[in-house]
């Protein structure tokens, strides 16, 4: 016998429309979507019905493992936690950032990204997860340990994506100086004579391997069918690289420049949650309102704060002329699943899993109340 119920009386936020009606959940997929009343199922006393969001970029999970300098959580509780709180911000796909290639600052080195590999792997094999989670690779393109990191995690049956990134200063997220030097003094606590030589240090590795790491890194990920992503692209000349290694998705541009040169190259443009809510970058790079206004703007990531990823899509809604809420959620869920090639979710209609969300507003708040993964609730 198939297994089926019905969500019913819910305002539910479909591709270009919010329709008051019913959804009928049938074996983990939609089978029916109906306007109007029904006396059977589940009564959603008006709640907005979404699609499970996706979320593509997160560096959420290494504070669970690493919560303070020396401290190691064990792993399967942390990326418990880390997916709790994932699934109650109603993301029902994550795609978890590890870090391959480290900056002088990090605490955690690729023996703790291959343990945190190996429990979130472990986790999906023994159904402890709520969310379904996938790898993402941050390369630290610049880092002399680069290649050597990204050679002992690429294997992992879960990476689906890749990032190429340049923190050194002079470089793309931070091209004004200055702003670097706030940002990592502050970070780092260091004299401003034990900054200098690190910057200069991180300028040498740079200037010594980002070049030759890019090209092996998007040439194996190619080969393997990995998503690449650019990372903090400034120029025309950023995406023109970007292009001819094969990047599909174009993560955190920091000009507007660069967001229309990736827009018009066909990548698409992600930006950051907490910048939409907060009205503007913490770099003072270009805002993803504004793009969202232009156009620019193709998906959205929770980046470090994962309910941030719900709240931009009703907030960008609220705030910007132009754009609906079927076309904002977009931005956390359909486009995110294409952007990847996952085509069997991202959206409520018939066929696609039932990954779904129940959500009131309070005040311009999003409350998560209930949420489906291939129609189990797992909040």
């Amino acid at each position: 016998m198939p297994h089926e119920f019905i969500l019913k009386n819910a305002r539910i936020i479909l591709e270009n429309e919010v329709l008051t009606g019913s959804v009928l959940i049938r074996d983990g997929q939609i089978a029916d979507i109906s306007e109007g009343s029904m006396l059977a199922g589940e009564d959603l006393e008006g709640d907005f019905l979404t699609p499970g969001l996706i979320e593509l970029h997160t560096d959420h999970l290494e504070g669970h493992y690493a919560p303070r300098p020396k401290v190691r959580w064990n792993p399967i509780a942390a990326v418990q936690a880390h997916d709790a709180q994932i699934a109650a911000s109603g993301i029902t796909t994550v795609f978890d950032a590890l870090r391959v290639g480290l900056d002088a600052e990090a605490d955690v080195g690729v023996e703790d990204m291959a343990v945190l590999a190996d429990a979130i792997s472990d986790g999906m094999k023994n159904n402890r997860l709520r969310a379904e989670h996938f790898l993402h690779l941050r390369c630290e393109v610049s880092a002399p340990d680069c290649l050597e990191a990204f050679a002992a995690i690429q294997g992992y049956d879960r990476v689906r994506m890749a990032s190429l990134m340049d923190h050194a200063p002079g470089q793309r997220q931070f091209a004004d100086a200055e702003s670097y030097r706030v940002y990592y003094m502050r970070k780092l606590k260091t004299s401003e004579e034990e900054f200098r030589r690190y910057c200069e240090r991180r300028m040498a590795d740079s200037e010594r391997y980002s070049a030759v790491n890019r090209k092996m890194i998007s040439e194996a990920c190619q080969a393997r069918d990995i998503v690449l992503a650019s990372h903090d692209d400034a120029t025309v000349a950023h995406v023109e690289e970007a292009v001819e290694q094969g990047i599909r998705v174009a993560e955190f541009p920091t000009t507007l420049a660069a967001a229309a040169a990736s827009k018009e190259a066909g990548l698409s443009v992600l930006m950051g949650a907490p910048n939409v809510v907060r009205g503007g970058s913490h770099s003072g790079n270009v805002s993803a309102r504004e793009l969202a206004e232009k156009g620019c703007l193709d998906i959205l990531s929770s980046d470090y704060i994962p309910f941030s990823l719900m709240q931009s899509a009703f907030f960008l809604s609220d705030v910007v002329e132009g754009i609906t809420l079927p076309q904002a959620m977009r931005l956390v869920s359909k486009n995110s699943a294409e952007a990847v090639g996952l085509e069997d979710r991202g959206e409520v209609a018939m066929g696609k899993r039932a990954d779904l969300v129940r959500v009131r507003v309070d005040d311009h708040v999003p409350v998560i109340r209930t949420v489906w993964r291939q129609g189990e609730r797992v909040i």
